[in-house]
């Protein structure tokens, strides 16, 4: 019986379809946040984050030494998310209402840095990072041919329209089941070597 070895590559996916869920829900009222929805889904996310710098230090190691950098890039794309995310639960949390977490998170957004690491820049390196991880994966035939093309669509959803989110999703847990199964394939001699 085939057995889920590594469950972070299909917990991660399904977080961000619970997001993609929750924001499409947080919006039948015309606006988003604050209110359950809005941090449900925020929450989601930040656990598929958490989870996703697990997942880069697994495809790491099934490339060897040459993803260092990429998993590094992909792990800081990862962690400005993360301070996105936050920011949006925090807001949540402290406004009564849509304006006024939207004025909060421009106050947020005005503080020296913070709009070009968490919010227009560094984000981005999470979607080239984890892009790059499977082209590698690929090349090492550790994934098939088609991946990358399925990773590319995911990662695509977004830019697109937020709604797909849950599309985007799926296409992801496609993706990563088959590192899912094999992740541990990796000898315990070589998994330390590439540490």
């Amino acid at each position: 019986m085939t057995t889920i070895k590594h469950p972070e590559f299909v917990a991660a996916p399904l977080l961000v379809l619970t997001y993609g869920v929750c924001r499409i829900v947080d919006g039948f009222d015309g606006e988003r946040g604050p209110g359950p929805a809005w941090t449900i889904g925020h929450l989601a996310f930040l656990a598929a984050l958490a989870l996703f710098v697990v997942i880069f230090r697994h495809m790491r190691r099934l490339i060897g030494p040459r993803a260092r950098i990429t998993a590094v890039v992909a792990t800081l794309g990862a962690l400005a998310l993360f301070g996105q995310f936050s920011v949006d639960v925090v807001a949540g949390f402290v406004a009564d209402d849509h304006e006024a977490m939207a004025m909060w998170t421009r106050g947020i957004r005005t503080l020296p840095g913070v709009a070009t690491v968490i919010y227009d820049f560094g984000p981005y390196l999470f979607y080239v990072g984890q892009l790059v991880l499977v082209v590698q994966l690929a090349l090492h035939r550790h994934v098939k041919a088609w991946t990358p093309v399925l990773v590319l669509a995911d990662l695509s959803m977004p830019f697109i329209d937020k709604d797909l989110i849950p599309v985007g999703a799926v296409l992801m847990v496609v993706s990563f089941l088959p590192l899912a199964l094999r992740a541990r394939e990796v000898g315990p001699a070589r998994e330390t070597a590439l540490v």
